[in-house]
């Protein structure tokens, strides 16, 4: 009995089997669910566009006007810098050994023109005046020995070469004491004016070489150049410091009390962009966290699209014209690069399509919600 019905009951199992398999697999999947819902536009009509948070005062790349070690660094990540702040210093040991010398050449040069302006010393004065009273008895001798010449009658008891050196004396005497009396005026007229005026250049010109050293020393103390956050720090002690624009800037600040949004909008969608128009900014990965937007401006220039999604409709040879929108910091949690998405209020499309091309005047393809 058992074995007349094992194999009939065996081949409806396999049979229902093979049915329930097939019914199995031609049931269509349930859909995944996103892992977080995707951004929805709180308008009827509206341009999309990818946003990137940026501070501000836009992200500032601190760099160096020259190249050398570094020695110090004042500031960390997160730190708050005014104006002013020193951020690092490099090494200026050749820069400090050459502002003393030329700060000595400065004070040689201050104290040749405060030389020049204190003569004449009262102690040159009396000497000078000495050697004006030897000149005029020099010249008195020299007068009384021509007049005794003189006064020898015969003329055979005179040797005429020796009166004419009488005659010769006096009139030596004579310029002595002259040059001797003109030193006592030369003394107390003072210092010669083109003297003092090329003492006072060389004290302007070593005062110059003294600030320069000084402009120096302080280039190589780079300094914040607005109030602001520290947002990276690249540089570390005894690295040299190179100047120029780098792919990876030595430090990043911006201010980022209030927020901006850059948003790159299709240059398809261009057109249908008005400034001062609503916009809402959605947290990638959270759509219910979100903020309105406050209109800053927009770029007149159009440029490249950088931001590429990989998707197999996406033209890579896309333009876009970036707007600036504001927001206060506390209103989203969100960090300086971070992307976000943004929606536009905007008109709506006009005009026919046909055949997939878009007539004048309606943007191009640009979509409508």
């Amino acid at each position: 009995m058992f074995r007349k019905w094992f194999l009939p009951i065996l081949a409806l199992a396999g049979v229902l089997f093979a049915i329930k398999t097939v019914v199995t697999g031609q049931r269509q999947p349930a859909p995944a669910q996103p892992v977080a819902a995707p951004s929805r536009s709180p308008f009827k009509y509206e341009v999309a566009g990818a946003g990137i948070i940026e501070a501000s005062t836009e992200n500032i790349a601190i760099g160096t006007p020259v190249g050398n070690i570094v020695t110090e660094i004042f500031v960390k990540v997160g730190n708050k810098v005014k104006q002013g702040d020193p951020l690092f210093r490099l090494r200026d040991s050749v820069t400090l050994a050459e502002l003393e010398v030329r700060k000595a050449a400065l004070a040689a040069s201050k104290a040749k023109l405060a030389r020049l302006k204190s003569l004449p010393r009262p102690e040159d004065l009396p000497p000078a005046e000495a050697r004006v009273e030897e000149a005029r008895a020099q010249l008195e001798d020299a007068k009384n020995q021509l007049a005794l010449w003189e006064s020898i009658k015969d003329p055979r008891a005179v040797v005429r070469e020796d009166l004419d050196k009488r005659r010769y004396a006096v009139k030596v005497t004579e310029k002595r004491l002259a040059a001797a009396d003109a030193e006592p005026k030369l003394l107390k007229a003072g210092s010669w004016a083109p003297d003092i005026a090329i003492a006072e250049a060389d004290v302007v010109s070593a005062d110059a070489a003294v600030k320069e050293s000084e402009a120096e020393i302080e280039r190589r103390t780079i300094k914040a150049p607005v109030d602001a956050d520290v947002l990276q720090v690249k540089v570390r002690l005894g690295e040299y410091a190179m100047t120029g624009p780098l792919a990876t800037p030595l430090m990043l600040q911006g201010d980022t009390e209030n927020l901006h949004v850059r948003v790159d909008v299709d240059e398809n969608d261009a057109w249908r962009i008005k400034a001062n128009a609503a916009a809402v900014a959605q947290v990638r990965g959270n759509s219910s966290l979100s903020t309105p937007l406050h209109f800053v401006r927009i770029e007149p220039f159009v440029v490249p699209k950088k931001s590429l999604t990989g998707e197999s409709s996406e033209r890579v040879d896309t333009r876009v014209l970036q707007i600036l929108y504001s927001f206060q910091r506390g209103s989203l949690p969100v960090y300086v690069g971070q992307q976000v998405d943004v929606f536009i209020e905007a008109p709506p499309i006009t005009g026919n399509v046909e055949n997939g091309a878009s007539q004048p005047g309606n943007g191009g393809a640009a979509g409508e919600r």
